[in-house]
């Protein structure tokens, strides 16, 4: 069917008229939904790569501007001012193998302060994208990153202090691919048959402008559904096997999407889920519907075989959670079902297994309780917001300990994805008035983002290692994240010299001054491939994770006399400059004290926290 035929066979199908519960257009209605074509992020190549000698180890190095540019969102309306990776929105996607190592110059070439996080990598903190550990107009900053973990969908974005919803909405987000040789005897889809999609709701202004959620304090769920920044795009597909990798990086909406042909609208056509956030799933996972949340990945497969020179559309879930439904946001994308098929490649059977995944330790102990809630119009962990430097550091689980998290929401009118940085963390329970326990795929799976819906309650359990230092935990709800729900944790560090890993270098600071950012002047291939990427590497930050938690295992099963360390962790970190916000008009300077709590130790750390004040 031609493109142009598209929308007024939606229309027809589904309805165009306002229904009850469902809101009006906000931005100017969009009439031309599924009349383009899906966009696919381009490949970002690496510019110089470095090998040792003497350990083969790889590092590559890849480099991206943030900058501003003007793009044409509304047919016949003003372009929209966006702020993207390399100029572009989403931005281009880092394909990247296991073991091999990369370095990201990101160059901010942009008005607002930027720092980069790489969701679903366990990267050590100077390089995690701690929120105030900004990047400036006129500077850059070099992120290290390991590339050891499982095969996983991880997406690169914005985590500015204050201003991560704002750049994130704007533009500042993109997939980085991390790929492992091994996992192709799966013959699963792969090359053009493995599509990446970024769903993002927006909201535009009369003239074809983006609203910005700057001013914004509860939501911006928007009502123009997005697809790779497209609204409501077409894909033209083989009638065969694909797997997508699905990412959520709406600011405020989350979505329950089930598939259906347009022949048959009221039919929902199963899929099969085979990946989340850290990756495969133990075995696939066959669905008629599936929840994504703000930041969740999931990778699931569709055999359009049975479909061919049909329509089918993916949908999304009316009067879901807190979401507000408006006239088009039940529609997200029209997959156009060709006839041939070129390659048989992965096409075959999904395997019934997939991957041999790193479940913690059963723990029946609850470890720690964190409500997100709601006071005096701020969005808090426990009371607590990121911009009380004091306290916001509420968790201090040793080095290769596993623990069990209750995240907990009283409330009925908001629901928050949370994010747990540094970890891969295994969905044990979940309780209240949202969905009925682990859903199958979340049962079947590790992730680093959950979803704690209205008055729900979920408890979590993860192994917290490989790495020490000081990460954060956040609702992924952006909009809640910049006001306040943002707090820390520090995993206090062992003293692991005695079985062969010493530390020279501490990465225990994500404010460490040594990798802050820095002015830019232009970038020298020479110096980077000669200079800084050997340099990098002999940092040693990367050390092999899983001979590193067997010695944490082996450190607790026996501690060593000779050990600077107690029977617990003995250390935990303070940033060196706590600057709690971009946007001040005063500044006081206290002495901030954090105590660990696991088995009580005796040690403190104290350093100087600087606060500040919000507009």
């Amino acid at each position: 069917m031609h493109a142009q035929h598209l929308s007024l066979l939606a229309a027809a199908l589904f309805g165009s008229k306002a229904l009850a519960g469902i809101k009006s257009w906000a931005s100017p209605e969009y009439k031309y939904i599924f009349q383009y074509p899906l966009p696919i992020p381009p490949p970002l190549l690496p510019k110089a790569s470095y090998t040792n000698e003497t350990t083969g180890k790889k590092i590559n190095y890849f480099e991206i501007e943030i900058l501003d540019f003007e793009k044409q969102i509304y047919p016949g309306l003003q372009t929209t001012s966006l702020t993207g990776y390399n100029g572009m929105a989403p931005g281009p996607t880092i394909n990247v193998v296991r073991g091999e190592e990369s370095v990201v110059r990101f160059i901010n070439k942009s008005k607002r302060d930027s720092s980069i996080h790489l969701h679903g990598s366990y990267s050590r903190t100077p390089f995690d994208g701690w929120a105030e550990d900004v990047t400036s107009n006129g500077q850059y900053k070099d992120y290290y990153y390991p590339n050891a973990q499982p095969e996983r969908t991880l997406w690169y974005h914005d985590h500015a202090i204050g201003e991560t919803a704002v750049n994130a909405y704007f533009g500042q987000a993109g997939f980085y691919i991390l790929k492992d040789p091994a996992n192709e005897d799966l013959k699963l889809p792969s090359g053009d048959y493995d599509v990446p999609l970024m769903l993002a709701t927006k909201q535009f202004l009369s003239t074809g402008k983006l609203l910005s959620p700057e001013n914004e304090r509860d939501s911006l769920f928007g009502d123009v559904n997005t697809v790779n920044g497209q609204p409501w795009p077409y894909m033209n597909v083989e009638n065969r096997k694909y797997k997508f990798r699905l990412l959520d990086a709406s600011i405020s909406r989350s979505y329950n999407l089930y598939l259906v042909a347009d022949s048959a609208p009221k039919t929902r056509i199963p899929f099969t889920v085979v990946g989340a956030d850290a990756g495969y799933l133990d075995h696939p996972v066959e669905t008629t519907s599936l929840v994504i949340a703000m930041a969740e990945r999931w990778e699931i497969i569709i055999d359009f075989d049975k479909y061919k020179e049909q329509n089918l559309t993916l949908m999304n879930e009316r009067d879901f959670q807190t979401n507000d439904d408006y006239p088009a946001t039940d529609r997200v994308l029209r997959f156009v079902v060709g006839k041939d098929t070129t390659s048989s490649e992965g096409n075959g059977n999904i395997p019934e297994h997939l991957a041999d995944l790193a479940i913690p330790p059963s723990r029946t102990t609850i470890d720690q309780t964190f409500e997100f809630g709601r006071k005096n119009g701020q969005w808090l962990i426990n009371g607590v917001g990121f911009e009380d430097a004091k306290n916001r550091v509420i968790a201090f689980p040793g080095q290769g300990k596993v623990q069990r998290w209750r995240l907990v929401n009283k409330s009925g009118g908001w629901s928050h994805p949370i994010h747990i940085h540094l970890i891969d963390m295994q969905v044990v329970s979940r309780t209240g008035s949202g969905r009925n326990g682990v859903t199958p795929y979340e049962a079947a799976a590790l992730k680093d983002v959950v979803y704690l819906g209205t008055n729900e309650q979920v408890d979590v359990i993860a192994n917290f290692a490989p790495w020490s230092g000081l990460y954060m935990f956040h609702c992924h709800n952006l909009v809640h994240e910049d006001h306040d729900m943002m707090a820390a944790f520090n995993v206090t560090q062992v003293d692991l010299s005695s079985f062969g890993y010493p530390e020279t270098v501490s990465f225990n600071d994500p404010m460490a001054p040594v990798f802050r950012a820095k002015p830019y002047s232009g970038t020298s291939l020479d110096q980077v491939q000669n200079v800084m990427l050997p340099g990098m590497q002999n940092l040693d930050a990367y050390p092999d994770a899983k001979a590193m938690e067997k010695a944490l295992d082996d450190y607790y099963k026996n501690p060593p006399t000779t050990s600077k360390s107690t029977s617990t962790a003995t250390s935990t970190t303070t940033p060196s400059t706590l600057v709690t916000s971009t946007v001040s008009t005063t500044a006081t300077t206290t002495k901030a004290t954090t105590t660990k709590s696991e088995d009580k130790p005796k040690t403190t750390t104290t350093a100087k926290a600087t606060t500040t004040k919000k507009k």
